[in-house]
């Protein structure tokens, strides 16, 4: 039997969540990067993985430099190292000498292997990626059993907190899905109960080079906003914030759609070219709608409309 310890909180100092890229992923903590197969999730990590290498992260504003360049360790059970992760890593421009791989030669990795936390300490890493997680969780345990999956999860955050590494895992959607988008991937419902923030990719029907970013879980902040990027034969670009939500990404969205849904709203409000209408009523409305500030705005600036003032509050007026 264990001998009883207790922890008084008087004891335990406070410490600050401090952030890889906030609110999506943060340092000391595992986060999930989830959706079909072949919908891009690989090629996102990789070229996150290479700008962080560079000093550099994607934003909804757009991608950030000047940042300090982190080394990461990198898992991938899925592709060729030689042939397929070093060519996707170089052409997404990576600093390689700042990506390390653990050597799996002899002995294959799990979450609850030792070499996870020696690799983290001894390269000094603050990022490290298992993909798909699901090659890592250890043979004798299933995946869809609530009490072997956490035990597992467990220990890899504790792993994640000592060492202040931000840990992704990478994980397809199930066949058979559910209604809620955190119940649609593979494993049990501990897996996502075990990470701070899941971040669902998926692609449009309409325009299969456009993927989809929503986060659809926080623990440690307001969500993120959506963004996207466009994956075609000219190869990564990133589009930032976007207007989509993760009802959107189960069954295809389409970001022409908004836009003609946000346009036809603001020209219903205004109806008539002498109207002017309050600006944040007809965001309010648009937004209430499923409509995001940026798309109204954008919708507006084709649409050829001005912003006047009247009083203290901005107007729009064709």
């Amino acid at each position: 039997m264990s001998e009883l310890k207790i922890i008084s909180l008087e004891t335990v100092m406070r410490k600050a969540i401090s952030w890889l890229l906030k609110p999506y992923i943060a340092f000391g903590k595992i986060t999930i990067i989830e959706g079909d197969p072949g919908c891009g999730k690989t090629m996102f990590a990789c070229y996150l993985m290479a700008l962080l290498s560079t000093g550099k992260i994607y934003t909804p504003d757009g991608v950030q430099d000047g940042l300090e360049p982190i080394k990461i360790v990198y898992q991938n059970a899925e592709d060729g190292l030689a042939d397929t992760i070093v060519d996707r890593l170089e052409t997404a421009g990576a600093n390689m000498s700042n990506i390390k791989v653990i050597d799996e030669t002899e002995k294959l990795l799990t979450m609850l292997d030792v070499r996870i936390e020696q690799a983290i300490l001894e390269t000094g890493a603050k990022l490290l990626v298992l993909d798909p997680f699901q090659a890592y969780i250890g043979e004798n345990v299933d995946l869809h059993r609530a009490n072997e999956t956490r035990v597992v999860l467990k220990q890899l955050g504790a792993v994640a907190e000592r060492t202040d590494c931000a840990i992704i895992l990478v994980r397809h959607l199930a066949k058979a899905t559910g209604s809620k988008a955190l119940y649609k991937g593979l494993g049990s419902i501990d897996i996502v109960g075990a990470a701070r923030s899941v971040l669902l990719l998926g692609s449009s029907p309409n325009d299969d080079s456009v993927r989809g970013i929503v986060q659809t879980k926080n623990n440690l902040a307001q969500k993120g906003e959506p963004m996207a990027f466009r994956l075609d034969e000219n190869g990564f670009e990133w589009l930032g914030a976007y207007d989509i939500t993760e009802d959107d990404l189960s069954v295809g969205f389409s970001s022409g759609d908004k836009k003609k849904q946000a346009s036809d709203l603001i020209k219903k409000f205004l109806n008539g070219k002498d109207k002017s209408v309050a600006a944040n009523d007809i965001i309010s409305k648009g937004i209430a709608v499923g409509i995001s500030k940026r798309t109204m705005e954008d919708a507006k600036r084709e649409l050829g409309i001005k912003s006047v003032r009247v009083g203290q509050a901005w107007h729009w007026k064709f």
